[in-house]
């Protein structure tokens, strides 16, 4: 490996958070660590935590356009120690490649996140607008006391953002091939279709809930929900898991219980779908209850000023024509959203998150780096 990777100062920094045992929802001292190096730069910290979650606010500047780096610090649980080939919280470079759990998903990007904008304020200490971070302990587990918790907090008291970059690791065969710059919805239904118990060989003395439901359920999952759009596909029902009976063979069950979940799109809205479903379920004269969780809202980020910096940032970095992509399960963006018209997520490629032997491209996190910092560039200039 090149001497210049070897010493890069985000390779450094992101080989110091993942030497920090932080499986969600601990921090393990990676926001400290942080914290530290934005205040010599002249960012003002604040903790927001609460619940036993460690988030940070970190801003320098006062003016807009207020551009904000979101993240995570927790990562999953391992997973068996014996199967990885070096200790997951001890950061080991093996032929080119930066091993740990975190390495990936997320504190690689975090450490880009760093390094990029001491490069930028070294270079620009009177730039426009104002930078700010926005970091979390709860991203991998339940995500109800972090990053939701300082967007309210922010709400409350009038703070925006204008522009806001996830560093999830969205690349799939290479660094800058993917952007995010939306994500699906997320909404789950628990239903209970009653029938009445009873012997199996008296069938007419019994309802079977699973024969009643059968028909319904075909429906639900022949149902077109929408034809998506132009950045999404279209909406997906799912049953994802199913159960009915005693457990014995001689007696038809009382209930059957299903969960099941859509990933929607933009195209559509939960109320509309939760209707349709009520509608089916209702035709099909079926006895039941569905109690509803609204677990995401899909956000998009149409062509604009951060996407279309965004992608020139990679172009100019890479040589790659970046993909705009919707696509995979939640992130903390679905929060951001809500007061951050404008959010991107941009980061390493994501084939090994939460397997054994997490890792990242040692080289590439230099090269992230340095997209964000161009991201900065085009849109927090220098005051003339």
């Amino acid at each position: 490996m090149p001497d210049e990777i070897l010493s890069d100062p985000t390779l450094a920094l992101a080989e110091q958070l993942i030497a920090r045992r932080s499986v969600t929802p601990e921090d393990g001292g990676c926001m400290a660590i942080i914290a530290e190096r934005l205040e010599r730069i002249g960012f003002a910290c604040e903790h927001i935590d609460r619940n036993g979650v460690t988030n940070l606010w970190a801003r320098r500047g006062a003016a807009a356009p207020l551009l904000c780096f979101a993240g995570h610090t927790d990562v999953v649980p391992t997973g068996p120690l014996d199967q990885w080939h070096s200790d997951p919280f001890v950061p080991t470079l093996r032929d080119g490649l930066l091993y740990g759990r975190g390495a990936a998903d997320m504190k690689g990007s975090l450490a880009a996140f760093v390094t990029a904008v001491e490069d930028f304020v070294a270079a620009r200490p009177q730039h426009a607008g104002s930078i700010a971070f926005l970091l979390t302990s709860d991203e991998e587990g339940d995500a109800t006391d972090g990053t939701v918790a300082v967007t309210e907090a922010l709400r409350a008291r009038g703070e925006a953002m204008d522009y806001c970059i996830v560093g999830e690791p969205t690349a799939v065969n290479a660094l800058g091939d993917t952007v995010k710059n939306g994500r699906r919805g997320s909404l789950s239904g628990k239903l209970t279709v009653k029938g009445v118990q009873g012997h199996i060989a008296y069938p007419h003395l019994a309802k079977n809930p699973i024969h009643l439901a059968a028909p319904a359920i075909a429906e639900l999952a022949q149902t077109v929900w929408d034809e998506g759009n132009e950045f999404f596909p279209p909406t997906t029902w799912q049953i994802s898991n199913i159960h009915g009976g005693t457990g014995a063979t001689n007696v038809i069950p009382g209930h059957v219980d299903l969960l099941f979940n859509f990933r929607f799109a933009t195209a559509s809205t939960p109320e509309g779908l939760q209707a349709r479903v009520h509608d089916i379920l209702d035709r099909h004269g079926l006895q039941y209850e569905l109690k509803w969780t609204l677990g995401a809202k899909p956000f998009l980020t149409g062509r604009g000023a951060l996407v279309d910096s965004a992608l020139a940032a990679i172009r100019e970095e890479t040589g790659i024509a970046a993909e705009l992509s919707t696509t995979g399960g939640t992130s903390d963006g679905r929060f951001i959203a809500e007061i951050c018209p404008q959010v991107v997520e941009i980061g390493p490629v994501n084939a090994t998150i939460h397997k054994i032997d997490e890792c990242v491209e040692a080289a590439a996190l230099p090269r992230l780096s340095a997209i964000y910092r161009r991201i900065l560039e085009k849109l927090l200039p220098a005051h003339v």
